[in-house]
């Protein structure tokens, strides 16, 4: 993998970049669909490259392991062939996945124990078989295998996991290097900063990320339940310290309106589940401000649901296909989200290559703050 930087904001540490990849380019910055399970929900892998404009997809470790398994993933050519996308992939560890299930993991220096969601079978992962399972998979990008603390969480926990994380980093490491990819083509490892919401455990995990000298970084145990400030506080603090020549990743984040925010921090890459989760319960991200279309008040608005975008369907009619549960509902909602957040990355790339990134970002956070 290879990042080249093309251009920087004067008024922000904004930038836009290049990031080179065995499956392809894409641009930063860049909004990454969520395809948990080898597919990004309601979509097609055809319209998520004509239509969404999607450069880069991500899927993760923890459910394509449980389902369909290494074993098929492996027969079948690896994710890629698997799900028939030519495209770059990138996988996260699912190290937020045991995570969230906290009441089914006990976590150990060795791993992570935890039960299935699926059928309650017992399973470990460690930072050597967490990269194994990811050069089974094949993604272009790999992330390290981390704990992801909760929010709050206190100092001293902290504090340990970040060593701990550290310290599994570097089995990651280890491991990574002393394998192969399985398909013919190279796959990157990305490190992950941990340290919660405080300050020094941040600095110091990002200097001891920076440290590994890998392609490209991330930044881990954000967008957890924190204020928006504390996230952006945190951000800007390891941006300063994460190298400016490699691409830097913020994980699960987010909304429009964090996205924009930090991207004038100096992030190139962002996934969440929010717009295709929020699509399916009606709630439409558009340039003018969001939509929530279970509001009667678009019962009868024939307008269209986005000139832009979406400018064949009006808002009563997917009202309609939203109350009623009908799937186009949920697909063409999905579409919408999603082409809103490609057309948002994509935008702020523009503005930061001709100069005016800050003052585009100020105009569209007060409209993207609007309930319309």
């Amino acid at each position: 993998m290879k990042f080249k930087l093309a251009a920087t904001d004067s008024k922000s540490k904004a930038r836009a970049g290049e990031v080179h990849t065995a499956h392809g380019t894409f641009l930063t910055p860049i909004f990454m669909p969520v395809g948990t399970n080898g597919s990004v929900k309601g979509v097609s892998q055809h319209h998520l490259v004509n239509d969404i404009k999607a450069q880069i997809i991500l899927s993760n470790t923890y459910h394509l392991y449980l389902r369909p398994g290494t074993t098929i993933l492996n027969q079948a050519g690896g994710l890629h062939k698997f799900m028939n996308w030519q495209h770059p992939v990138l996988t996260d560890s699912g190290g937020f996945q045991v995570y969230s299930i906290s009441d089914q993991r006990k976590i150990h220096e060795e791993g992570v124990w935890f039960k299935s969601h699926i059928d309650g079978s017992k399973h470990l992962f460690t930072p050597e078989n967490v990269m194994d399972i990811q050069r089974t998979i094949g993604a272009d990008i790999i992330m390290a295998f981390d704990e992801c603390t909760p929010y709050p969480c206190d100092y001293d926990y902290a504090k340990k996991s970040m060593h701990m994380t550290h310290r599994w980093l570097e089995r990651c490491c280890v491991r990574f290097d002393e394998t192969e990819g399985l398909y013919g083509y190279e796959q990157t490892l990305f490190p992950i900063v941990q340290g919660s919401v405080y300050s020094d455990l941040r600095k110091h995990s990002a200097t001891f990320i920076a440290s590994m000298h890998r392609e490209g970084n991330a930044i881990g145990g954000l967008s957890v339940g924190e204020p928006a400030e504390e996230m952006y506080a945190m951000t800007d603090e390891v941006c300063a310290i994460l190298p400016a020549d490699k691409p830097r990743y913020l994980m699960g984040v987010g909304t429009p309106v964090n996205i924009l925010e930090s991207i004038a921090l100096g992030i190139d890459m962002f996934d969440c589940v929010m717009p295709t989760r929020n699509a399916r319960h009606g709630l439409l991200f558009t340039e003018q401000g969001t939509i929530n279309l279970r509001n009667k008040k678009w019962e009868n608005d024939f307008s269209a649901v986005d000139v832009r975008l979406t400018p064949d369907y009006s808002k009563a009619y997917l009202r309609h296909l939203i109350t009623t549960n009908e799937i186009l509902g949920a697909h063409l909602a999905t579409m919408q989200n999603l082409k809103f957040y490609l057309w948002l990355t994509t935008t702020a790339r523009e503005k930061i290559i001709d100069g005016t990134f800050t003052e585009w970002k100020n105009i569209m956070i007060s409209k993207l703050n609007e309930r319309l």
